[in-house]
């Protein structure tokens, strides 16, 4: 379910592993390793989700940061928690 009214979408477990892991894949490309620490800044959408469990995939830790966060409140936590990747 996403933030409007009427936004869904549907994926099986299949298609989600499918795509968890080619972020998995794409995150490892990008020199990402266990114990690394990632901001994400996203919409509820399923993206979200696919990051998410990338993240866990390949043992990274994860922060959520939801849209509604200003610029500077989004620089402050990447700052405080020293991630070294931001996925937008």
């Amino acid at each position: 379910e996403g933030n409007e009214p009427g936004d869904s979408a549907k994926i099986t477990y299949s298609e989600l592993l499918h795509k968890v892991c080619q972020f998995a894949n794409v995150l490892r490309s990008q020199g990402v390793k266990k114990g690394d620490r990632i901001s994400i800044y996203l919409p509820m959408i399923l993206e979200l989700v696919v990051a998410m469990l990338a993240c866990a995939r390949i043992g990274a830790l994860h922060s959520v940061v939801f849209a509604g966060f200003s610029a500077d409140s989004l620089c402050e936590r990447i700052l405080d928690c020293g991630c070294s990747l931001l996925i937008t």
